[in-house]
C-alpha cells in the first residue's frame, strides 16, 4: 500500500509539473497563434493523459504484485509453522523412545548387578570351603614332613655307612672316586662328540661336495678354453741369416741401442733365420717384437730409426691392448667400466700366471662365476663383474706396492666400483676375510679357471719341490707310516699305524695336515688329503 501511494503521488507530481511546464511554456507562447497552441496545449494534455494512465496501470500491477508476495510470504511461514510442529513432535517421540531405552538398559543392568552379586556370594562360600580344606592339607603335610625328614636322616646315616664301607673295600676316597667318574665321563663324551662332528661333517661334506660338484662340472662343461701356450721368451723369424749382421751392427751399436731403448733382451744365436726377445715384462716384449720386425721388414736399422720405429709400436701395442680388453668385455657382456679400467684390463693381453693368459682367465673366470651364480639364483652380472676384475691388480707395476689382490681392489674402488665388486678383488686370495657369497664365488671361479687340466704348467723344479715338501709336511705327524704324494700332487695318501691312530684321531690328522697345506704352500686348484687306516688280522688253518 506504502508503495502504491508513492507512485501516486510521483505521479502526481509529474503531472503537476507538466501542467506547469504547459502553463509557462502557454504563457511565452502568449504572441504565437491561438489555434496552433490550441492544439499544442491538447496535444500536450492528451500525452499526459496517456501518462498518467500508464502510469495508474503500472501502479496497479505493482499493488498485485505486493499483493501476490504477502499472500506467498503468508503461505510460505504456515507451512514453517506446519513444519516445525512436526520436527518437535519427532524430537519429542525420539526423546521418550531414547528415555525408555535408558530406562530399560538400567533395568537390564540392576539385574545384571543383582546377579553378580549372588554369583559373588557363592565363590565366596566355595573358597571359604578351599581354604578349610587346604589347612587340614596342609596339616597333613606338616606331620608328612616330618615322617619324611626322620626317614632322610636314616637314609643319610645308611648312605655314610655305605661311604665308609665302600671306602675301605676300594681303598679310594669319595673326592678321588668321584674324580675318577667325571674323567671316565668326560672321555666318553669327548669321543662320542667327535663322533657326532664327524658324522655331521661328512653328511655335510658329501652334500656340500655332491651340488658343487655339479655346479662346477656344469659350467666347466659348458666352457670351452684354449690350452696354455705363453712364455717369456718370443721368437722373430728373419728372412736371411745375413739380417742379424745387420741387427748387431757396426761394433754391435744397434743391439745395444734396441736393448736400451726398448729394455729387451735380444739373444742371438745359432738358429737358423731367427732371434729370440726375452723380457719378463710381455707388453715391453711384445713392444720390442712389433719393433724388430718392422725394422726388418723396412731395412734401415740404425739407432735413430730403433727409436722412431719402438714410439710406433708403442701405440700400435697400446691400441692392440684396448682393442683387447674391449673384446673381452663385449665377451662377458660388461659395457659400462671406467675408460681408465678399461686401458689397465688392456694391459693384461700379454700378461700370464703360471702360463696362462691373464686377460683369458678374467674372461673364462666370469663365465663360470655367472654361470655358478645362475645355478644358485644370485645376480649373474655382479658375480661376472667381480670375477673378470678380481685380477686386476695383476696389471700394475712395481709402483703400486702391496699384493694384486688389495692393489687391484683399491683402483677399483678408485674409478667407482661397486662395493660388492671391490669385496671381491681384495678378498680372492683370503687376504681380507671374506663377507659375501659373490666373493666366495669369484674365489671358486678363479680356482677353477686355474686348476683345469691344461690351463696352468710349472716349472719341473718348482713342481718336484711342491711335492717333496707336501709329503714332508705328512711325514711330520705321529703315527704315519707312509705318504704318497698322487694325481700329480692334487692328492696326497697318508697311511697310518692303525694301533696308533684311531678313526677320530685320522679325521683331526686329515684336517690338520689340509690346514698346514694351505699356510705354507703356493698350488694352483685344490689338493685333497685322504687318511687312510687300515688293521687286516691274518691266521693260517693247518
Amino acid at each position: 500500500m506504502t508503495a502504491m501511494s508513492v507512485g501516486l503521488t510521483l505521479i502526481g507530481l509529474l503531472i503537476a509539473g507538466l501542467l506547469a511546464w504547459i502553463g509557462i511554456t502557454l504563457s511565452r507562447r502568449k504572441a504565437a497563434d491561438t489555434a496552433t497552441a490550441h492544439q499544442e496545449v491538447e496535444q500536450v494534455r492528451r500525452q499526459a493523459e496517456e501518462e498518467a494512465a500508464v502510469l495508474r496501470t503500472r501502479a496497479e500491477a505493482e499493488e498485485r504484485r505486493a499483493e501476490q508476495i504477502r499472500r506467498t510470504a503468508e503461505d510460505r511461514a504456515s507451512e514453517v509453522r506446519r513444519d516445525a510442529d512436526q520436527r518437535a513432535s519427532e524430537v519429542r517421540r525420539e526423546a521418550e523412545a531414547e528415555a525408555q531405552s535408558i530406562r530399560d538398559d538400567l533395568r537390564e543392568q540392576r539385574l545384571e548387578m543383582e546377579r553378580r552379586d549372588h554369583r559373588l556370594t557363592e565363590r565366596e562360600e566355595r573358597l571359604d570351603e578351599q581354604h578349610r580344606a587346604i589347612e587340614e592339607r596342609q596339616t597333613e603335610l606338616t606331620a608328612q614332613l616330618a615322617e619324611l625328614a626322620r626317614r632322610g636322616q636314616e637314609i643319610k646315616d645308611l648312605e655314610d655307612e655305605r661311604r665308609r664301607i665302600l671306602e675301605g673295600v676300594a681303598n679310594l676316597t669319595a673326592e678321588q672316586a668321584k674324580a675318577e667318574l667325571v674323567a671316565a665321563i668326560e672321555d666318553e663324551a669327548k669321543r662320542h662328540a667327535h663322533a657326532t662332528v664327524r658324522d655331521i661333517e661328512r653328511q655335510a661334506l658329501d652334500e656340500g661336495e655332491t651340488k658343487a660338484r655339479k655346479i662346477i662340472t656344469g659350467a666347466v662343461q659348458r666352457l670351452a678354453s684354449e690350452q696354455t701356450s705363453e712364455s717369456v721368451v718370443s721368437v722373430v723369424h728373419l728372412p736371411s741369416d745375413d739380417m742379424k749382421g745387420r741387427i748387431i751392427g757396426r761394433e754391435g751399436r744397434n743391439i745395444r741401442s734396441f736393448e736400451q731403448t726398448t729394455g729387451v733382451n735380444l739373444i742371438i744365436d745359432d738358429t737358423p733365420e731367427a732371434v729370440l726377445l726375452s723380457c719378463f715384462d710381455p707388453v715391453r716384449r711384445e713392444t720390442a717384437r712389433l719393433t724388430l720386425d718392422s725394422l726388418v721388414l723396412d731395412g734401415r736399422i740404425h739407432p735413430s730409426r730403433i727409436e722412431e720405429i719402438y714410439e710406433r709400436s708403442k701405440g700400435e701395442v697400446a691400441e692392440l691392448c684396448e682393442r683387447a680388453a674391449e673384446d673381452a668385455m663385449a665377451e662377458v657382456g660388461i659395457t659400462d667400466l671406467h675408460p681408465e679400467l678399461v686401458r689397465t684390463m688392456g694391459l693384461l693381453r700379454y700378461r700370464t700366471s703360471y702360463g696362462q693368459n691373464v686377460l683369458k682367465h678374467l674372461v673364462e673366470s666370469a663365465h663360470i662365476a655367472g654361470m655358478m651364480a645362475a645355478e644358485l639364483g644370485l645376480d649373474p652380472k655382479l658375480c661376472k663383474r667381480g670375477a673378470f676384475l678380481h685380477d686386476i691388480g695383476k696389471a700394475l707395476t712395481h709402483e703400486s706396492e702391496g699384493s694384486h689382490a688389495i692393489v687391484g681392489a683399491e683402483l677399483a674402488k678408485k674409478y667407482g666400483e661397486n662395493d660388492d665388486v671391490v669385496h671381491c678383488i681384495e678378498a680372492h686370495h683370503n687376504e681380507v676375510e671374506v663377507r659375501t657369497v659373490e666373493a666366495v664365488l669369484t674365489q671358486a671361479a678363479d680356482a677353477v679357471s686355474g686348476g683345469r687340466p691344461g690351463a696352468r704348467r710349472e716349472s719341473l723344479e718348482a713342481y718336484v719341490q711342491r711335492l717333496e715338501r707336501l709329503e714332508e709336511i705328512a711325514m711330520h705327524h705321529d703315527g704315519v707310516e707312509k705318504v704318497f704324494a698322487m694325481q700329480a700332487g692334487r692328492e696326497i695318501r697318508v697311511m697310518v699305524l692303525p694301533d696308533a691312530v684311531d678313526d677320530i684321531a685320522a679325521q683331526v690328522m686329515a684336517r690338520d695336515i689340509a690346514k698346514q697345506v694351505e699356510e705354507e704352500l703356493t698350488y694352483p686348484g685344490q689338493i685333497r688329503v685322504t687318511v687312510v687306516r687300515e688293521s687286516r688280522a691274518t691266521e693260517v688253518a693247518k
